[in-house]
């Protein structure tokens, strides 16, 4: 996550103008529908004064029937306006939510992998989820109210003094303490915020963890493990949402408390000048109608301000988001490639992840590879060689920090994203699916394709042909049928089968496998593997090889120690000069035998 020097409340919350700036007219609209309610509020103790000086005093019954009228006028208008500030500001909240979560959404799709390595899913839904609706209810409901009643405050507070200005001082120095209040609780209620809003991304990862991983807890009976940590954590929150409760308890205390212990001193004071003739009945009665007024907005101030302090916070964590530098952009001046073929360089190829100590070794170190147009060239090395690492550098998944990845003579860094992915298609070992259609899933990566035309047919077809997923025709609805969340309802060699056809049917001029058939049985695997043969046949492959098998397919392999290639050649010329290859695959060609055997045995 970024770090940088914390933003003035005022400040934070002004980075949310350029997504409210397109409805910014209507929240104006709200803003004064609210304050001429406060101000029309405010001129009911002005009537009620006339009222009890004229018609009241002199018992003319017809003009108090008249003052009657005016207030429920002044009350009706009141409710109409209130009414109006709902109307206008409504949609453009919404609206406003909407911009920011599609923007959200739209930044979390540009961000490099890298950002995802590090990022929690259940902070990153958190934020986009319940940090933007907090601030949407921000924008409708607190941000107007909060300035308006500030304003009413204001207003009113010079409107006691045409009274009397010794009551006026009495009612504001006794609302002082307010202002002390306020200070404290806005240091400790900014950190219990942060806090809890934390905390809660917190309890959604472990929610999304569980529910993914239901099978393996299911299965090692860790259920109750992995509910005695969620209750640990959702304690955790509860224990500081009731610090929350506590801090806001605390202001609510001095908001109801000082208003009444001003209006205790101003009555005392009022009857004192009313016996001394300088206040007559009638102005005591106004200025305590007006106090009352103001005693809403007084005690409001520290709900709001807590609403303040919650989006303010949520503005905090939705903007980490949007501040993470993306490294893995389009070029200023991007190059292209004219006649594609597929011939792929590795050129004194260095990485190494961006949070790594500095003394620690890049994990490739120096990587010089050649991969003519159509070659097949298997990946071989033990675990941690930096086999998956270097597959992920053709496709731009992450950026070299030394050296240069080039496809068909340009850099791919000069190559806009969308360009590269049409030549560079990736199958990972780890195979992803998406909640949508088994068609839809197999030509995500060819979207100059309508799925539902016959070319489209025809390629995914060709696709599953392929991969040896005939088995979706015995689905529900064939290949219309929905795959459930993440292809959970599907197996692994199901899966990896079905990523393979969505890779196939890319149609790359150069296709990256990260070991896409360790799900897959023998028989299964051979009749893949015989399928690609003709797949690869005119496109550069580069294929990470677990198995004894899989190096067959390649035309060369290239082994890998520690984060280098230490040998290129055909397999049977490693074989014949490289130990550490006979090694490594007499490791390999055991853990296959090792497999074939759990799967024959009955």
């Amino acid at each position: 996550m970024t770090t940088s020097a914390p933003l003035s409340t005022p400040r934070a919350l002004a980075r949310l103008l350029p997504f409210a700036r397109p409805v910014l007219p209507r929240l104006v609209l709200g803003a004064v529908s609210a304050l001429a309610a406060s101000i029309v509020a405010l001129m009911l103790p002005l009537v009620l004064e006339g009222v009890v000086a004229g018609p009241i005093a002199s018992g003319e019954t017809p003009q108090i029937v008249w003052g009657a009228v005016a207030v429920l006028a002044l009350g009706l208008a009141e409710a109409g306006l209130v009414w109006a500030r709902r109307w206008f500001v409504l949609a453009p909240a919404t609206q406003v939510e909407y911009e920011l979560r599609t923007g959200f959404y739209h930044r979390l799709q540009r961000l490099p992998v890298s950002f995802h390595d590090r990022w929690q899913s259940g902070q990153l839904l958190s934020r986009m989820m319940q940090d933007i609706s907090l601030i949407r209810r921000w924008l409708a409901f607190g941000l107007i109210l909060l300035v308006v009643n500030v304003l009413t405050i204001a207003i009113g507070s010079v409107l006691l003094f045409q009274w009397h200005w010794l009551l006026g001082v009495v009612f504001l120095a006794c609302s002082a303490p307010l202002w002390y209040a306020g200070f404290r609780f806005e240091k400790q209620y900014g950190t219990l915020a942060r806090q809890s809003q934390d905390q809660a991304g917190d309890l959604a990862t472990s929610v999304e963890e569980s529910v993914h991983g239901i099978r393996v807890l299911k299965a090692f009976g860790r259920g109750g493990h992995a509910l005695n940590k969620f209750m640990r954590q959702a304690e955790t929150l509860r224990h500081t949402e009731l610090r929350k409760a506590r801090a806001i308890g605390f202001i609510w205390f001095w908001l109801v408390l000082l208003p009444d212990i001003a209006f205790a001193f101003c009555l005392a004071v009022g009857i004192v000048l009313a016996q001394l003739g300088e206040l007559s009945v009638a102005e005591l009665f106004a200025f305590f109608a007006m106090a009352t007024v103001l005693r809403w907005p007084m005690e409001s101030i520290g709900f709001l301000f807590s609403f303040l302090l919650d989006a303010r916070t949520a503005t905090d964590r939705i903007y980490e988001v949007f501040d993470e530098p993306n490294t893995i952009v389009d070029p200023d001046t991007p190059s292209s490639i004219a006649e594609p073929r597929g011939h792929l360089v590795f050129e004194s190829t260095h990485f190494r992840y961006q949070d790594a100590p500095a003394g620690q070794r890049d994990l490739l170190d120096g990587i010089d590879l050649d991969l003519e147009p159509g070659e097949t060239m298997a990946l071989v090395g033990l675990t941690g060689s930096g086999k998956t690492t270097l597959t992920t550098l053709p496709a731009r998944l992450y950026d070299v920090t030394g050296g240069r990845v080039v496809l068909d003579g340009v850099d791919v860094r000069d190559l806009t994203l969308s360009e590269l992915r049409t030549h560079v298609s990736m199958a990972f070992e780890d195979a992803t699916l998406f909640s949508a259609s088994v068609r839809e899933n197999v030509l995500l990566g060819r979207a100059d394709l309508d799925p539902a035309s016959p070319e489209g047919e025809r390629v995914m077809r060709q696709a599953l042909q392929v991969a040896q997923a005939g088995f979706v025709d015995d689905l529900p609805d064939g290949v219309d049928t929905v795959i459930g969340e993440e292809g959970l309802s599907l197996s692994g060699g199901q899966r990896q089968r079905l990523a393979l056809a969505r890779a196939v049917a890319a149609r790359p001029t150069v296709l990256v496998l990260d070991d896409p058939l360790s799900a897959l049985d023998v028989d299964t695997e051979a009749l893949v593997e015989e399928a690609l043969r003709e797949v690869l046949a005119d496109t550069t492959a580069l294929i990470v090889a677990h198995r004894p098998s899989t190096v067959a397919l390649a035309d060369r392999v290239a082994l890998l120690e520690a984060g280098r290639v230490t040998a290129v050649g055909t397999h049977s010329e490693l074989m014949r000069t490289s130990e550490h290859y006979r090694y490594v695959i007499s490791s390999l060609e055991a853990d296959d035998e090792s497999a074939v055997q759990k799967e024959t045995t009955p």
